[in-house]
């Protein structure tokens, strides 16, 4: 295995004091189709000791390793500012046959909290194979980042640009600018929505934070998200994307960083949401500081670590965002959600529902399973059975939601958006 440390000049050294444990689950795609990968052979080394291999596993029908258990820092570390750093990193090494190499330097691991290393291969064209390794810098609240610069809660609205929406709308797809919005040479990237909110959070807050706390972030994260979108902000100032990766201007989003297993679920069940202000039509443009290593230029502004001190005091996610932002900020919901082959009924369907909404997902259900073989094929005939209700678990536990066998509100949205990633209808990534 290549020494990866040498190639990422700006690596720290783990803690000496790996007291506790953390947890990492490899899923691996073809990155044309988002195809599962079976078989793909998976090497997890330590940063720090990059020849000497922790694990070595393999992917299953789905594309996805077993949930490793690997060394991670106290869980103090992270759940107060200091010095030390609060995760382990690993490097990883990604082979199947007829695809290129894949390695991820500097995959984060927090204790008690299961990690996912998102891997998207590409198919082997050329017999002169060239691993472009991925690099994922230090996490904000401990690494170095520029401070926001710091704009109106609510912002212009131009008339100039391609779209100019009437309502709030979730997109399919952002296009996030890898850098500030003057470099030219920066690349943009095609992301989802609900994984661009997922990596930024993975990247501007800990795993280990108390579910309201990352409740709060998450809902902030978004709200300044669809603010973006709302006012066109970038392409009516003459750039072709949605939003960059700068700190100085946006969020921290790291192309091919890992994310995590509870901010996924989170994310799925709100990702509708954002915050409003009375007599406001736009999302609030909800703009935050860590507090510790940044102080906020503004009043008005959250603060990370003070969300999660008073997560730690139990309050709930619309208190936390109250303390910051004001008690007139509430949590709205959008109007629309785009690319979406059909729209969740309103209630849950389980066994015996039957009619036109459950045919519809019982063919998404179906075209999914033909590509990931461990969900079971069902008949699309209207009826949710016992044999629904299987396939359901199957997914649920497949794409990671808690398996309870009945299509709620994150259940229906995550099967129609991995149906669109499989089936053709639309493109994830642009």
């Amino acid at each position: 295995m290549p020494n990866i440390t040498a190639m990422r000049p700006d690596v720290r050294a783990m803690a000496t004091e790996l007291t506790s444990r953390g947890y990492l689950q490899v899923n691996v795609v073809n990155i044309e189709n988002n195809f599962p990968i079976q078989n793909a052979s998976v090497t997890v080394s330590s940063s720090v000791t990059p020849d000497n291999p922790v694990e070595q596993v393999t992917t299953d029908a789905s594309g996805q390793t077993d949930q490793l258990t690997l060394a991670a820092p106290p869980l103090e570390y992270s759940l107060q500012p200091g010095s030390s750093q609060p995760y382990s990193e690993y490097n990883l090494r990604i082979t199947a046959p007829g695809f290129k190499p894949a390695v991820i330097s500097g995959t984060e691991i927090l204790p008690d909290a299961a990690a996912i290393q998102p891997v998207r291969l590409e198919p082997e064209s050329d017999p002169e194979v060239v691993e472009n390794p991925v690099l994922i810098p230090e996490h904000t609240l401990y690494g170095h980042y520029p401070s926001k610069i710091p704009e109106a809660e609510i912002q212009p609205v131009g008339e100039t640009g391609e779209i100019v929406l009437s309502r709030v709308v979730v997109p399919q797809t952002v296009v996030v600018h890898d850098g500030p919005p003057s470099d030219r040479s920066a690349s943009n990237y095609f992301v989802p929505y609900r994984d661009y909110v997922k990596n930024v959070a993975s990247s501007e807050i800990y795993a280990t934070w108390p579910r309201e706390t990352i409740t709060a972030n998450v809902l902030a994260i978004m709200s300044f998200t669809l603010n973006r979108v709302f006012t066109e902000h970038y392409r009516n100032r003459g750039y072709d994307f949605t939003i960059t990766s700068s700190t100085a201007y946006d969020h921290k989003w790291i192309y091919g960083r890992n994310i995590y297993e509870n901010i996924s679920v989170i994310v799925d069940e709100i990702f509708d949401s954002y915050l409003s202000r009375p007599g406001v039509r736009q999302p609030i443009l909800t703009q935050y500081c860590d507090g510790r290593q940044v102080q906020c230029l503004q009043r008005g502004w959250m603060t990370q670590w003070g969300s999660c001190s008073l997560g730690e005091r139990g309050y709930n996610s619309v208190e936390i965002l109250r303390h910051f932002y004001g008690d007139s900020i509430y949590v709205n919901t959008a109007e629309e959600i785009a690319g979406i082959p059909a729209s969740w009924p309103g209630f849950d369907l389980t066994v015996g529902s039957s009619g036109q909404k459950v045919r519809q997902v019982q063919e998404q259900l179906d075209a999914i399973a033909t590509v990931y073989s461990a969900i079971p094929r069902i008949t699309p005939d209207g009826v949710f059975g016992p044999a629904t209700a299987a396939a359901v678990e199957s997914f649920q536990s497949v794409f990671g939601l808690p398996v309870t066998g009945v299509i709620d509100f994150p259940t229906w949205y995550k099967i129609s958006h991995i149906y669109v990633g499989v089936s053709g209808i639309g493109e994830l990534y642009g």
